[in-house]
């Protein structure tokens, strides 16, 4: 085709038959004018030479319709092409699945060989006690951006859950043991129990921490009288054995041993207010401290914290008074709220008003502390202890060298002190009289008055 026939031979419709066709300009030049025409000898010549390569090539051919000439292009490697349906009715998409497909994408012409030198190496997942030390596995901006906004390593408080629901059940059953013995659910008779709860009877029977029944106490001996679950006369005109009141099978003929004292109150509650108020502070801060520790921090952390409130309760406390309830562990939980604010001091928000805020929040806990049935021992001893192990588990962020220097220290020291301070109280409880060592201690957990002797002696 001349260059000549591509400007001037188009065809003419009645809308420009009036007009001459328009010029070509001067300085044009057509790259296409001296180029040769393809005759139909050379294309029959390419086909061939097509033909001749794909019958050489273990490639199968994909088949191409150009008019009446078929052209067989081995573009695809190791395949079993499916013929297409030419019927009528035959599904598009059916037959366009099958064109170009390919098993595998290494049968793609372009596809590097593998290379085993240049596969990268997987890294293997790094331990538990790797990620503790590394203090976690995102940057450290990422760290400290959900330390502001108060994300923590899990978004449930599983643990908190499961304590709660168990605390709850245990606190019906404690209704209903009272409700047996006494006629209502909570004890009116000799006295009102001031939590709207058992009465004391009824929590020494349950697993309160009440050193006659763990120990032998000189003013408390084997042999003294209590009053029965089932008692509501003041003076007390139904009475039972130590051994009886203590339940659990006795003492079997030997001396009061009743360790499990020491865990068991963590689940009892003295009424309605008591277990209200812990589970209102266990579902809001306790939830939130194990949002931030992880599941196994905590639960070291708040069952140390509990169980060492007892036996410093034990230690010091009136021994005639039975003890119940969670707050040595909740203190243990609220004393690393205070371990968070020291070490990240400078990522708090109005840290000085939190700290005011934090100090009047303790100093109302240790004052319910002087209510019955509630022990400030295991307020106090929580507390320490939960700074103690809450420092060892609680995941601080250091962004300097000097900073995780003194954490580590305080770590190193923390929990030798706490393991001296278990095994140090537990043996004196056992061994010696605490009040000898300690003879004002009392006061921190007793507030004095005629009905208790001013704080001295059994408080019975």
């Amino acid at each position: 085709m001349s260059a000549s026939a591509r400007y001037h031979d188009y065809p003419q419709t009645d809308q420009f038959s009036d007009h001459e066709p328009l010029p070509r300009p001067a300085h044009f030049e057509d790259p296409l004018e001296n180029f040769p025409a393809p005759s139909q000898a050379g294309i029959d010549s390419q086909s061939n030479l097509l033909r001749a390569q794909s019958a050489q090539s273990d490639l199968p051919s994909t088949k191409y319709v150009d008019g009446n000439t078929d052209e067989d292009f081995n573009y695809y490697s190791n395949r079993s092409t499916k013929p297409l349906e030419e019927t009528p009715d035959a599904s598009l998409v059916h037959n366009a699945a099958d064109v170009g497909r390919s098993g595998s994408y290494q049968d793609l012409e372009y596809a590097d060989p593998y290379d085993a030198t240049r596969a990268k190496p997987v890294a293997e997942k790094p331990s538990m006690l790797a990620t503790f030390l590394s203090g976690g596995k995102y940057p450290l901006a990422q760290r400290i951006e959900d330390k502001k906004r108060g994300i923590g390593r899990q978004r449930f408080p599983v643990v908190v859950w499961i304590l709660t629901a168990v605390m709850c059940g245990v606190f019906i059953n404690e209704l209903v043991v009272n409700s047996r013995a006494q006629g209502t659910p909570v004890s009116f008779k000799p006295v009102v129990n001031p939590m709207l709860g058992p009465s004391s009877s009824a929590l020494i029977n349950l697993g309160a921490r009440f050193p006659p029944c763990m120990k032998l106490v000189t003013d408390v001996p084997v042999s003294t009288l209590l009053p029965c679950l089932n008692n509501t006369a003041n003076p007390p005109d139904r009475q039972c054995s130590l051994e009886e009141v203590c339940g659990f099978g006795g003492f079997h003929g030997k001396e009061p041993n009743q360790w499990f004292r020491f865990i068991v109150p963590i689940f009892l509650h003295a009424g309605f207010i008591h277990i209200l108020l812990n589970m209102f502070a266990q579902l809001s801060l306790s939830a939130q401290i194990e949002r931030e520790m992880g599941s196994g921090g905590f639960l070291i952390t708040y069952f140390a914290a509990g169980i060492f409130g007892n036996v410093l309760g034990g230690n010091f406390s009136l021994v005639g008074i039975p003890s119940i309830g969670a707050s040595g562990a909740i203190f243990g939980t609220v004393a690393v709220t205070w371990v968070d604010l020291f070490a990240h001091w400078k990522y708090q928000y109005r840290p000085v008003r939190k700290l005011i805020f934090m100090t009047i929040e303790l100093l109302i806990g240790i004052a319910i502390g002087y209510i019955p049935y509630i022990d400030n021992f295991a307020h106090l001893g929580g507390f320490f202890m939960g700074l103690l192990v809450g420092t060892t588990f609680y995941p601080v962020i250091s962004e300097t060298k000097r900073h995780r220097l003194i954490m580590w220290c305080f770590r190193l020291a923390a929990m030798p002190l706490a393991i001296i301070l278990f095994v140090v109280l537990t043996r004196n409880f056992y061994t010696s009289d605490p009040y000898a060592a300690c003879a004002g201690c009392r006061y921190l957990s007793c507030f004095p008055t005629a009905s208790n002797n001013h704080c001295k002696g059994t408080g019975m």
